[in-house]
């Protein structure tokens, strides 16, 4: 029988979870639940289902307290991020952050003010890397 191959990306369902839990730092289900947008109807079991289906593609561990699990991220936001946004620049940018950067800046209409914060990111990143 072949071996399950763990998943290196969260789908959208369990990026929405992971957010929640991220700026919760440590949760149950129910506080999960109780972070997500008010219209989202949703089960508490379909809610332990995605925290299971986390915990098993190891993005977070879980503690029994009581009968109650709670659940802390193992990687933090940032590593994420990272990930996907080099996963997203080779996969559909050919290996190229800047086109990826190109495309962000041409297609998303950004004010004048967010470009110029966008500048002054990258001149202090060159600035760094001169040091």
């Amino acid at each position: 029988m072949r071996q399950k191959k763990k998943n290196e990306f969260l789908t959208e369902v369990e990026l929405e979870f992971m957010s929640h839990l991220w700026d919760l730092g440590e949760a149950s289900v129910r506080d999960v639940l109780g972070a997500l947008d008010k219209d989202r109807n949703l089960a508490y079991t379909s809610a332990a289902t995605i925290m299971r289906i986390l915990e098993q593609k190891e993005f977070v561990t879980s503690v029994k307290r009581g009968k109650t699990f709670y659940y802390k991220a193992l990687m933090p936001k940032d590593t994420y991020q990272t990930k996907s946004l080099r996963r997203l620049s080779d996969e559909l940018f050919d290996k190229s952050p800047a086109t990826l950067v190109a495309r962000l800046v041409d297609d998303n209409n950004l004010s004048e003010e967010v470009l110029e914060e966008i500048r002054a990111l990258l001149d202090g990143k060159l600035k760094d890397d001169r040091a």
